[in-house]
């Protein structure tokens, strides 16, 4: 497999191009370090996005959600999509407004969303998702049911075309301006993780599980997601 995702007029990163990323590492580190995506789709003429869970293997995308969902029935033909994922890691604040920015990572993937119609793949595909998300955890859950199993659409698109970009540069001001006695700096934006908050009707000498032992209160979401995806 090529280490890089083709380049066309639909994932050619064209303002501050030295920024895009098209190979396959870059975009799939940043996609690996998050939970939720935006998918963009058009209904009827009409533009949606919506957020979701999602999950990759490989060069595949995958998403899931109610059998009902109008977004998920208007994906089962076949339609073209557009998954971005962005994280957001400063605010940058510099001598003026112009020169004022965040730093991030951000992914854009293109392809066509298909529903998995096939009952084995469909649960193992489930399955994939919970332990990317919980290492280990599908194992040790009840195990759906074939109404739950019906009432949920999975949804996979394979990467045809995927770009990422990443601003880290934080305060870049004019030359000029360094000497104005203005404040500037970056400030880092960062999701952490809370204390686990146990079910109050947990029976009594359940343990906290080895699959969950890296959500640790005060590490970083996206590093956890990271180690997950190994």
């Amino acid at each position: 497999m090529d280490g890089s995702y083709p380049v066309t007029g639909r994932n050619k990163v064209r303002r501050l191009h030295e920024r895009g990323r098209y190979d396959r590492e870059s975009v799939h580190a940043i996609l690996d370090a998050a939970m939720l995506c935006h998918i963009a789709y058009v209904i009827e003429g009409q533009p949606y996005c919506t957020p979701t869970v999602f999950w990759r293997e490989g060069d595949h995308l995958y998403w899931h959600g109610s059998a009902a969902s109008r977004m998920l029935r208007a994906q089962k033909g076949g339609v073209p999509v557009c998954l971005t994922v962005t994280h957001l890691d400063s605010l940058v604040l510099a001598r003026c407004g112009f020169n004022h920015s965040v730093d991030y990572r951000s992914a854009m993937c293109f392809g066509t969303a298909h529903v998995v119609e096939d009952a084995a793949q469909k649960a193992r595909a489930l399955d994939a998702m919970i332990d990317r998300l919980y290492p280990g955890r599908a194992a040790t859950l009840r195990e759906s049911t074939a109404q739950e199993l019906k009432a949920t659409m999975l949804i996979g698109m394979e990467i045809e075309q995927a770009s990422g970009k990443i601003r880290t540069k934080g305060v870049a001001d004019e030359e000029e301006d360094y000497a104005l006695p203005i404040y500037a700096a970056r400030i880092p934006v960062v999701q952490v993780l809370g204390a686990p908050e146990p079910c109050p009707r947990l029976p009594p000498g359940v343990a906290f599980p080895d699959g969950l032992r890296g959500f640790v209160a005060g590490r970083r979401l996206d590093e956890v997601m990271a180690e997950n995806a190994q």
